[in-house]
C-alpha cells in the first residue's frame, strides 16, 4: 500500500517504510494542485522582474547580486554544481531515500515554487529505485543540507551518479534504465530541491525508530540480569512510578515486569536484598528518561518532516514571498544531541549491570566472571573490556554538535546547526549500543545457566534466542565471534520480536 504524501501526515514510521522497506509513494492530488498554483505565481513574479532570493538573485553572500533574464535560466545549474561539494563515502541508501521523501513532503505544501515535474520526478525515482550517490559528509545543517541535497538535484539534470538495481551508474544512465524522463532545472527548481535539512532529518527519523526498538531490548536484557541477580522486584511496581509521574519510567517498569512474569522470583521462593544497587533498581527511571527523550525528539522530527523547511517561502494566497531561515537544522539537531546522551546513558547502565554479573563480590554467588574454571579460565572477563571501549567512544561522540557552529560564506551564514554531525555521530553511537547490549545478553544468559529456578516467560524466550547463536561458555574460546554475532542479533531485533510474540508489546 502506497504512502500518500500531502505535507502533513509523514511520520517516523512512514519514513522507515519508504526508506528501508521501499514502500511506494504517491502525491496527494490536492498537494499537486498547490504546487501548480504556487508555480504559476512564481512565473508571474519572474516575468514582472520582482526581486526574489535564489530565483533572480545570487545566494548567501551574493544575495544582493541581481541576475538578468539569461542568467536566471542558467543560475540553477551552477547553483547545484557549486553546492555539490561533499566528500567521501556515500550515505546509506535508506538515508537518501528518506531525505527524498521528506523533500517531497515539503513541496506538497505548495510553498516552494518549483515546477510540478520536479516533485513528480523525485517520486518516480523513489518508486523505481533510483537513489542518488550522496556523500554523507559536507553539510553544516544550514542553509539546510545543501551539499548532499545538491547531489540529488544533479540527477534531475541528467548528471551525477546513482544506485540502481545494485549498480552504481552515471545518473543519466540510471534514468534511462529506469525509464525516467530528465526534467532539467529552471528558475527556482534547484534551490527548491536543496534548501532544507532533509538528510539530517531523515537520518534522525530512522535513528529514532531504531533506538526505540533498542531501548525495548535494553529492558529485556535488564530483566534477564535482574533474574540472574535475584533482584528485589518492588522497584518495578508501576505504582511506584505513577506517583512520580514520568511516562517513560512507567512504560519501562511495565516492560521489565512483563518479561519477568511467570518467574519464581515473583513468588518469594528466592531470597532478595531489601535494596539492590542503583544500576538494578534505577533501571526504569534511567531507561524511562531515555524513552521520554526519544518521545520529545520524535515530536520535533515529525514537525520538521511535515513543515515548510525552505527559503524563500511563497504564499500564493497572499501573493507574498517571505525570506527567512526555515532551513535551519537546530530544531532537529538540538533534541538529537540529547538522544546521543540518552543512548550512551542507557549503555553505561547496561555495562554496570554486566559488572555485577561478572564481579564475584557483587554477583550473589555466581562463579567468578561466569566461569567454573576461574584461574585456568577467564570466562567473560574480557567481554567487559570490549563493552568499556565502546562506551568510551560513545561518550566522546556524545559531545553536542549543535553548539559547534563555525561561520561560513563571509559571515553571511555565521551560525549553523551542524546537525549532520549530530546525525552521523548518532549512527556510530547506536552501532556501539548494539554491541554493548549484545554483551549483556551473553553474560545474562551465561549467568542464568548457573541458576536453577523458573525464569519469566519473556526472559526464557530471550535466552532461547541468545542460545540459538551463542553457546554456553564451558571452557574459554575466542569471544569476538560471539560478540559480533550478538551485536548483529540485537540490531536485527530478533530477540525483541520473539519476546513480544511471547508476552505482548513492550511499548
Amino acid at each position: 500500500m502506497s504512502v500518500v504524501l500531502d505535507g502533513s501526515n509523514l511520520t517516523v514510521e512512514k519514513v522507515v517504510a519508504i526508506a528501508r522497506h521501499n514502500e511506494k509513494v504517491e502525491l496527494a492530488p490536492v498537494a499537486l494542485e498547490r504546487i501548480k498554483v504556487c508555480r504559476s505565481m512564481i512565473e508571474e513574479k519572474i516575468n514582472a522582474h520582482e526581486i526574489m532570493y535564489g530565483v533572480n538573485t545570487g545566494i548567501g553572500e551574493f544575495s544582493e547580486v541581481v541576475l538578468n533574464d539569461e542568467q536566471v535560466k542558467e543560475f540553477q545549474k551552477y547553483l547545484i554544481y557549486n553546492h555539490a561539494a561533499g566528500i567521501g563515502d556515500p550515505a546509506p541508501i535508506e538515508y537518501v531515500r528518506g531525505a527524498m521523501a521528506g523533500r517531497i513532503n515539503v513541496h506538497a505544501h505548495g510553498m516552494s515554487g518549483i515546477r510540478p515535474e520536479i516533485t513528480l520526478t523525485l517520486i518516480e525515482m523513489l518508486n523505481k529505485g533510483v537513489t542518488p550517490f550522496v556523500c554523507q559528509k559536507g553539510s553544516v545543517g544550514a542553509c539546510g543540507d545543501l551539499a548532499p541535497m545538491s547531489q540529488i538535484a544533479l540527477l534531475l539534470m541528467g548528471e551525477g551518479d546513482a544506485f540502481f538495481k545494485g549498480e552504481k551508474l552515471p545518473g543519466k544512465v540510471a534514468f534511462e534504465k529506469a525509464e525516467i524522463k530528465i526534467p532539467g532545472l529552471e528558475a527556482r527548481d534547484g534551490l527548491g530541491i536543496i534548501n532544507g535539512s532533509n538528510l539530517l532529518t531523515a537520518m534522525s527519523a530512522i535513528h529514532l525508530y531504531d533506538i526505540n526498538r533498542w531501548l525495548k531490548q535494553a529492558e529485556i536484557a535488564c530483566a534477564m540480569t535482574l533474574e540472574a541477580l535475584f533482584a528485589n522486584l518492588k522497584p518495578y511496581d508501576t505504582r511506584l512510578h505513577e506517583v512520580r509521574g514520568f511516562k517513560g519510567a512507567v512504560r519501562s517498569a511495565k516492560a521489565i515486569l512483563k518479561c519477568i512474569n511467570g518467574s519464581d522470583l515473583q513468588t518469594g521462593k528466592l531470597k532478595s536484598k531489601v535494596q539492590d544497587a542503583y544500576s538494578m533498581r534505577s533501571s526504569p527511571q534511567v531507561i524511562g528518561a531515555a524513552h521520554d527523550a526519544v518521545a520529545y525528539a520524535k515530536s520535533q522530527v515529525e514537525i520538521e518532516l511535515n513543515g515548510v523547511g525552505d527559503n524563500p517561502i511563497f504564499m500564493p494566497e497572499h501573493k507574498l514571498t517571505l525570506t527567512g531561515a526555515n532551513f535551519q537544522g537546530t530544531p532537529v539537531s538540538l533534541p538529537m544531541d540529547m538522544i546521543s546522551a540518552a543512548v550512551t546513558m542507557v549503555s553505561v547502565l547496561s555495562e554496570r549491570r554486566l559488572n555485577r554479573l561478572l564481579n564475584p563480590a557483587l554477583s550473589i554467588g555466581l562463579p567468578d566472571f561466569l566461569t567454573k574454571g576461574a584461574g585456568m579460565f577467564s570466562g567473560l572477563m574480557l567481554s567487559q573490556y570490549t563493552a568499556d571501549s565502546l562506551i568510551v567512544e560513545q561518550r566522546i561522540l556524545s559531545a553536542p554538535a549543535s553548539i559547534q557552529s563555525i561561520p561560513a560564506a563571509a559571515d553571511q551564514e555565521d551560525f549553523v546547526s551542524m546537525g549532520m554531525n549530530t546525525a552521523i555521530k548518532n549512527g556510530q553511537i547506536i552501532d556501539n549500543a548494539y554491541g554493548i547490549l549484545g554483551i549483556e545478553f551473553i553474560a545474562a544468559a551465561q549467568a542464568l545457566d548457573f541458576r536453577e529456578f523458573t525464569n519469566g516467560n519473556g526472559v526464557t524466550k530471550a535466552k532461547q534466542v541468545v542460545r540459538k547463536y551463542v553457546d554456553h561458555l564451558d571452557v574459554d574460546r575466542p569471544l569476538y565471534p560471539d560478540h559480533t554475532k550478538m551485536k548483529e542479533v540485537v540490531k536485527s531485533c530478533e530477540i525483541l520480536e520473539e519476546v513480544e510474540q511471547e508476552v505482548g508489546s513492550l511499548e
